[in-house]
This record gives structure tokens, sequence and C-alpha cells, in this order.
């Protein structure tokens, strides 16, 4: 089959059996280690173990914002096919990252991704208790980082100047939110929903209210970082962030944007969230329709060189889709075809289907300015997670993870 030439509904038939053997082998190889990013042979090893070592007393380090990834990838393949040995592997994760439960200042505003694709995905799928325990231990740690004056969720832990701040910007991380947080506040709305309880909804929408306010610009571009005076909550800057510089657009946070707001308007109804979702999606296509639907690192990078993000793709994807469900056919066909349109352009020119190697979308960039390269234009777990999303979701055959 052509499959530059074939329909969309046979790009995805094809996509969905190639994806279930590469799963199925991955599945097979990985088990309950959690992968990051592949080595030189194009395999996965295991990132507590190899991404910094061992801690001084012996304990590995599982609480990398990404580790949430290959569980929920679990999860969504256990909902497709049933299939036990992805529901065992899921479950030895989330166990591992138990631990970081009693330890809350291992964690950031990320303790979103961990446990919503983890645990949470874990207690919606089969009702586990213990699952549901760690889920609501997560989202009251994620809550406990709300500035009352600022109305936000504080982003990363660590003393007011760090090596972070220097390489982001400067100034004081306590006061600190950032973009990607909005795909972690689902988490305080599942534990309002599973607990009749308003208190962490509240928490998640006056952020989301924040981020509207000081994130999203009038073009439908995004900050990375927005930083205020953590003791008054006065706005103070906008630092340059994970994309090219002050002022830019980087794509990954365009992408959170995107589905973030989505999600904000699922789990509200607030009209307002779902126009800016809407906002944010037109600058995300318009850009990336003149670049072959593939997306730039930063949509207001250099022209040379040109550095991709597949990892922005994948989740921008989805947060179309996620549109598509909240508005009237006409607009449901117009967010569908640009998420095929992007999802086919970077399996085109990214995808790596053999079975024998790990992870599937290549292309993925952790910020643009890498200093080494070793995380430009890389295989990346959450691009992969994103692109099975996306890819069950058209089936109809995906698990509700957020």
């Amino acid at each position: 089959m052509d499959m530059q030439k074939c329909s969309n509904q046979e790009w995805l038939d094809s996509v969905y059996e190639k994806l279930l053997v590469k799963m199925k082998a991955e599945c097979g190889r990985v088990g309950s280690n959690i992968p990051y990013t592949t080595n030189k042979d194009g395999m996965y090893d295991d990132i507590t173990e190899t991404r910094w070592g061992k801690t001084p007393d012996g304990g590995a380090h599982v609480g990398f914002w990404t580790n949430g990834f290959w569980p929920g990838m679990l999860w969504q393949m256990y909902e497709a096919t049933g299939d036990e040995e992805y529901k065992t592997a899921a479950v030895g994760v989330e166990e591992r990252l138990d631990a970081l439960l009693k330890s809350p200042e291992s964690v950031d505003h990320d303790v979103g991704f961990l446990f919503l694709l983890s645990s949470v995905a874990h207690y919606r799928k089969t009702g586990d208790q213990e699952a549901r325990r760690r889920g609501l231990m997560a989202a009251a740690t994620l809550a406990a980082r709300y500035n009352l004056d600022g109305k936000f969720i504080r982003a990363w832990n660590g003393p007011r100047q760090n090596k972070m701040t220097e390489m982001l910007g400067g100034g004081d991380i306590r006061g600190w939110m950032i973009i990607d947080c909005m795909m972690n506040i689902p988490l305080l709305y599942w534990a309002s929903e599973e607990l009749d309880d308003p208190r962490f909804a509240k928490i998640a929408v006056n952020h989301a209210k924040t981020a509207q306010q000081y994130i999203v610009r009038p073009d439908g571009s995004c900050n990375h970082i927005v930083a205020f005076e953590p003791d008054t909550g006065e706005y103070l800057t906008n630092p340059g962030g994970q994309g090219y510089k002050q002022g830019s657009s980087w794509s990954r946070g365009q992408s959170w944007a995107v589905y973030g707001f989505a999600l904000s308007y699922r789990h509200t109804k607030d009209e307002s969230f779902l126009n800016t979702a809407k906002q944010c999606a037109h600058y995300c296509i318009s850009n990336m329709a003149v670049c072959d639907w593939l997306p730039l690192v930063d949509y207001r990078q250099p022209a040379e060189p040109v550095k991709y993000d597949t990892t922005a793709a994948m989740c921008t994807a989805c947060g179309l889709l996620e549109i598509a469900q909240h508005v009237d056919e006409n607009e449901a066909r117009f967010y569908t075809e640009a998420a095929y349109r992007i999802l086919r352009a970077c399996d085109a020119k990214f995808a790596n289907w053999d079975p024998e190697k790990d992870s599937i979308m290549n292309g993925g960039t952790f910020f643009y300015h890498d200093p080494d390269g070793t995380n430009t234009e890389v295989p990346i777990i959450y691009g992969d997670y994103f692109f099975i999303e996306a890819i069950l979701r058209l089936k109809g055959k995906d698990l509700f993870e957020w």
C-alpha cells in the first residue's frame, strides 16, 4: 500500500496493526522498567538506573517527570487489547512510583504526569482501591503547591536560585508557574470528582485562569514560564524557558496549552477554556501547515538550523482530537483532519516500526538549546505515549487517562 496516497482510514488501520506488533514486543522486553529514550543500540534502558545513577542511600531515582508515560502506554494497550501482560507491567511500574508518595519533596508539579497515567488510569480501568489511594495522595501533594496570592501552582522545587533558573532565564524559582502544568491539573479535577469535594477543582480552575491571563498571548502563542513575586503574587516577568528565547514560541509548550485547556473545558464546561484551546490550536495549525505539518522545536526559531520536535506534534494532535469532541460536526472535521495530517506527516518522516527495536516515534527534542545534541531529534517516551493515545482515540479504543 502506498501510504502517501491511501485514505485516512486505510492509514489508521495499517498503523494500528503495526502498533499491536511493536508494543507487544516492547512490553515483553521492557516490562516494569521505566524507559525514557533509546541507547546506541536502539533499545530502552531503565532511566532510574542510567540517567543519574543511584541515590546516596542506594535507592533508584524514580521521580523524573516522564516516568508515568510508559505505564500510560501500557494501560492504553490493555484497554485496546485486553492482554494481561500490559496490565502486569503497568502495575509493576506503579508500585515503583509509590515510593514518591512517601517523599513529597522528591516530586514537583509533574506529579500529575506521574500518577494520572499510572495509578489513576489503573483505578479508572479496574477500580483498584490501592491505585485510588495513590492517586488521591498525589492530588493532595499537587494541591499543596498552590500559591494563594498568585493563584498558581508552583512549578519546580529547589532554592530560590539554582542551575535550573540560570539555564532558563534567571529569577526566584519559588514564584514560577509553567504552561506544562495545564496537563497536570486534571489530577485535581479527578480528585474533586472522586471525593465530591470542590476544593481540588477550585485550585485547578484558578491556576488555569492565571495561565489564561499571563501565559497565553493574544495571537495564541504562549510563554513557557511566568515569574511572580512568591510572597505577594505580583507578576514579574516571563523567562525564556525551553524554547529559542524569551518571547518566542516553544512548540511543546503550545501543545500543553492546546490539550490542557481543552481538558479543563471537559472537566468544567467553562467556555473560556475551550476558546483558549482553540486559539492556541489555530496558532499551532497555521505554523505546522507551512512546514509540511511538522512541528519546529520553537515556532519562532531561526530558519537554520531546522530543528523538529515530534513530541509537540503528538500532544498537539491529541489536543485537537479532544477539541473535536466538544464542537459541532463541521468544526470537528476541521480539527480531526488537522490531527490526521500531523500524525501522518510524522509517521512518514520519523516512525520506526521495527519490532526488534524500541520506541516508535523518533524526532523528539527536549529543549531548543541542547548543548551536546543528546536530546535533539531522538526517541522520547512521551512522544510515543501521545502517538498511541491519538491512534487509539481515532480507532475508538482508547482509555481516557486525563
